[in-house]
């Protein structure tokens, strides 16, 4: 697959979380042709169901990015705004961004504040307006922006704002059109909200009451920070989750998982975050409970304009999906 056009292709969209209508339906047109069926739910999930006898296999990339949302038109035409999901300040000032509409603006802090004691508060987008009633017939209160910034490939690296998850999301699609000879009966699902508290895997894993879950999605990779050490690398392979702050993940699966991967030979690292969740910490409670992993995509930057991953765990990371999706699972229920 060529990621970098498929990353171009969904960061082209409009998705911030809680608007994913646009990402949704280009999701829906890539991945149709290898699906029995495909449907949206009432939260708007985007569902791609493989029919197979076996046992329920939820998949699940969350297709929502974090971004801004009009809080205040002020009387100069300048832009107040929130945060949708984790944003720092210092990753967005002098960023541009655009609106679902077009309109673009770039954040900048207000005059007198030190960068140093810059808060979210302290931004505002400037889109050119002369005035609050210009502003006002560019964009309203309640409009959501997203980085306007280009994705490219840097030797084996790329690098893009949104690979969290837009990256997962390809991941999944590209092991959609590979997956041929399966038993179990595999659900894959591009959820909603994630940025803003797991909200969209919540009810997709009730109503598809799975027996197990794969949480795919990036996790934090070590960078030029001493006090920080995280548990994977770039270029180290897939990496099988172990826990994040959100689950601990199923001994059996992350075994299994371990295991398809050592006699695949597909290269692996263990996932092991402190800090941060992804859709396992929803799938896993969900019901009278699921058997829940992950199969995470290191990356550099999560949340700035710049996050970056190596393209051979990119690659890694489908192999071990598909080979997980294709092996013949035991049913856990009576």
């Amino acid at each position: 697959m060529d990621y970098l056009s498929v990353i171009e292709m969904l960061n082209a969209c409009h998705g911030p979380a809680g608007d994913e209508r646009q990402i949704a339906a280009t999701l829906k047109r890539l991945a149709e042709p290898y699906a029995d069926e495909c449907w949206q739910d009432t939260m708007g999930n985007l569902i791609v169901h493989k029919k197979g006898p076996g046992p329920k296999v939820m998949f699940a990339a969350h297709m929502d990015s974090v971004g801004l949302i009009v809080t205040h038109i002020h009387k100069d035409g300048y832009l107040s705004f929130g945060k949708l999901g984790g944003i720092r300040p210092e990753s967005i000032l002098h960023t541009p961004f655009r609106f679902k509409n077009g309109v673009c603006g770039v954040v900048s802090l207000r005059q007198k504040v030190a960068l140093k004691d810059m808060t979210i508060n302290d931004l505002y987008l400037d889109i050119g307006a002369k005035n609050e009633a210009h502003a006002r017939r560019m964009v309203q209160v309640g409009d959501t922006a997203v980085l306007r910034l280009p994705a490219f490939t840097n030797e084996n690296r790329l690098v893009s704002p949104y690979l969290d998850d837009r990256i997962a999301c390809a991941v999944m699609l590209d092991a959609i059109s590979h997956i041929r000879s399966y038993t179990n009966d595999l659900y894959f699902v591009f959820t909603v909200q994630e940025e803003l508290g797991l909200r969209g895997s919540k009810p997709a894993a009730f109503a598809i009451d799975p027996e197990y879950g794969i949480a795919v999605d990036v996790t934090a990779a070590e960078e030029l920070d001493e006090k920080t050490r995280h548990s994977t690398v770039l270029g180290g392979g897939a990496a099988i989750k172990v826990m994040d702050s959100s689950v601990i993940c199923h001994p059996e699966v992350v075994q299994t998982l371990e295991e398809l991967a050592k006699e695949s030979k597909i290269p692996c690292q263990r996932d092991v975050m402190t800090t941060g969740g992804t859709d396992a910490g929803s799938i896993h409670i969900s019901r009278g409970g699921v058997l829940t992993g992950g199969i995470s995509i290191p990356c550099r930057y999560i949340h700035s304009p710049v996050e970056t991953v190596d393209l051979s765990d990119v690659s890694a990371a489908a192999k071990l999906m598909i080979t997980f999706a294709q092996k013949s699972l035991e049913s856990k229920r009576m």
